[in-house]
């Protein structure tokens, strides 16, 4: 990826930088800047024609349920964060939101679809979080990270592998390997599309990401990070644009 950096300012590891970045509301505002939604529910849409009552486990912002719930019906959003929920709660049409991370929730039975995008548990404990979600609801639909690269820190498909040091193993193959062949889904789709996230201040991700990857502040690997990250990054009115391709797939249940 190659971008240009204002040519009209200097960026300078000396600026000062605030660090108290939400990791969650950095990831969702990126969603909200992607193509992620665009690429995503019209392969839901087509595998499930009625979403009915929709079940939405680890909604964060919400983007992907607000595109394919049906305004008709229930819509419920499980989120255990303060941060996603006061985003969920302010979309113009907010699902009745149950704070709590999916083990804990108390859901009532009898949803039509659940939806799951981008869920630890697909990686840490497939198998029972499949079975949660099918007692929930008749249809389920997760969407997993498809892509070679890493997962956790976001951002860390702007950095080379030496420096992040995550498991780049597709999350699709984490998760078939964690269920068993009588649970594997009957129906998978793919969609490519891409990780946009426009920062306001590429010096306060910059010494972000070097404190997540454990960088002590004489580490000379941050100044290199920040030029990275400039060489990287479009500039726009909005700020800096940083592009992560990307591919999701589409796992269903139940249609």
């Amino acid at each position: 990826m190659t971008g240009d950096v204002c040519r009209g300012s200097v960026l300078s590891l000396s600026d000062p930088v605030q660090r108290d970045i939400d990791p969650l509301e950095l990831y969702a505002a990126a969603i909200d800047t992607s193509d992620y939604v665009a690429a995503l529910a019209p392969l839901i849409r087509q595998a499930v024609p009625e979403v009915g009552r929709l079940l939405d486990v680890g909604a964060g912002g919400g983007q992907l349920g607000m595109a394919i719930h049906d305004p008709a019906r229930s819509w419920t959003a499980v989120e255990p964060s303060p941060t996603m929920r006061a985003r969920l709660v302010k979309l113009a049409h907010p699902p009745h939101v149950i704070a709590a991370g999916w083990e804990q929730a108390e859901v009532t039975r009898g949803h039509d679809t659940a939806l799951a995008a981008t869920m630890p548990a697909f990686f840490d404990q497939p198998e029972r979080f499949l079975a949660q979600c099918r007692a929930w609801a008749r249809t389920v639909v997760w969407v997993v990270p498809a892509h070679a690269g890493p997962k956790g820190l976001c951002f860390a498909g702007c950095l080379p592998r030496e420096w992040h040091r995550e498991d780049e193993t597709p999350g699709i193959d984490i998760t078939m390997r964690g269920l068993s062949p009588a649970s594997r889904p009957p129906r998978i789709a793919f969609a490519d599309w891409t990780f946009t996230g426009i920062v306001p201040d590429l010096n306060e991700l910059s010494a972000y990401l070097a404190d997540r990857l454990g960088w002590g502040p004489s580490d000379d690997r941050r100044e290199r990070l920040m030029a990275h990250l400039a060489r990287q990054a479009k500039r726009q009115e909005a700020g800096y644009r940083l592009d992560i391709p990307r591919r999701s797939a589409v796992l269903v249940w139940g249609q």
